[in-house]
């Protein structure tokens, strides 16, 4: 630990150096300076540690003063009780950080297989994010919606904005599972029907360059669910990436502009979550398991109405209140998906990983 210590005191301190000669241009200044700022509680750590190291060694060396041993031995338990937990500190500020863990998030929610239900389902897991980012103090704003006309969504399209709204949100993505009785199911059979949800960070121009050839533009009359125009005009846009084919839709708004900035947002993050999850996939090739990947082919929890709960089948946690956990109780699931993450950050830093808990079998 000392070593990765050492290595990154002497980056603070080149950075230290380079703001202070100035003469930089203001996209490198800021690039340096976040850097910078990054990097400031680790070294107050770092600090902070190497002084109880040598408060430590001074502790021992009176360990052999007979006069002064007992004593020693008293200062030495408390000190090393302190390393312990700076230790601890630190080497979760060593994990390597996700650059988007800080950023807003666009969620794409889609109706699964399952009709109708599919969709009432689908608009559960949508007021289910949105009351968690409302009682995190984050923003919901819906971008896009196709509603099914009985209350339910073939998909919804929304931004999260609040700091480090990627960082709790990520491990969302994947697909979720209901198992319960429809409203129109008079035999009380229960159904089970999906919804797949899609997590992205949201992605600034400069760090997406997408060229105009690339793009085709359609516009058309915004509608409601129902059929009935919105707009006599043509506002609603339709984007489509020449080459990958992705087709964005988005009518909420009720100018033509708006409705395309938000279309351009949403694309540039799936072509950005497209690329991460390419190098993703690529990295994790060799690993047989793969906890909280977000990999949106992989059933990640089951919501169980008959039993009143939600199990996490990544990390076999299971919540029996499933009123509350639709009510944007997730933080259960969230903690622990974290954990696991941080683990194997730390395993493959080469730092003594935390003890993770064994998983449960799929019980659903």
């Amino acid at each position: 630990m000392l070593d990765k210590l050492t290595g990154i005191e002497a980056r603070y301190e080149e950075l230290n150096r380079l703001l202070a000669e100035g003469g930089l241009e203001y996209s490198q200044l800021a690039e340096l300076a976040k850097e910078h700022n990054s990097l400031q509680p680790l070294i107050a750590a770092a600090t902070r540690y190497r002084a109880l190291l040598k408060d430590l060694a001074g502790a021992r060396a009176l360990l052999a003063d007979p006069a002064l041993a007992e004593l020693a031995q008293d200062e030495v338990r408390g000190l090393e009780a302190q390393q312990s937990e700076l230790e601890e500190e630190l080497r979760l500020l060593l994990v390597p950080k996700d650059p988007r863990d800080e950023r807003n998030v666009i969620v794409e929610i889609r109706a699964g297989a399952g009709g109708d239900e599919a969709g009432l389902f689908a608009a559960d897991l949508f007021r289910m994010y949105t009351r968690y980012a409302e009682k995190r103090g984050w923003k919901p704003e819906v971008l896009s919606a196709n509603e099914t006309g009985v209350g339910g969504f073939k998909e919804v399209t929304f931004q999260i904005k609040g700091a480090g709204a990627y960082s709790r949100l990520k491990y969302e993505s994947g697909v979720h599972r209901v198992q319960r009785v429809p409203s129109t199911e008079s035999s009380g059979r229960i159904h089970t029907s999906t919804a797949t949800v899609a997590v992205m960070a949201e992605v600034d121009e400069v760090e997406i360059d997408i060229p105009d050839r690339d793009i085709k533009l359609d516009t058309y009359r915004a509608s409601s669910a129902g059929g009935q125009n919105v707009q006599k005009n043509a506002t609603a846009v339709r984007l489509t990436h020449l080459p990958t084919g992705l087709v964005v839709t988005c009518q909420d708004e009720r100018s033509l502009t708006q409705n395309r900035l938000r279309a351009m947002s949403i694309l540039r993050a799936r072509l950005y979550e497209a690329e991460a999850l390419k190098r993703q996939q690529a990295e994790a090739a060799d690993r047989k398991a793969q906890i909280g990947t977000g990999e949106r082919s992989e059933k990640i929890r089951t919501y169980n109405f008959p039993q009143s709960r939600v199990t996490d089948h990544r990390i076999g946690v299971s919540s029996f209140n499933l009123a509350g956990v639709l009510d944007g109780e997730i933080d259960l699931f969230i903690d622990e998906l974290v954990a696991r993450a941080q683990a194997e950050k730390l395993g493959g830093a080469g730092l003594a990983p935390v003890a993770a808990a064994p998983s449960a079998d799929d019980e659903d």
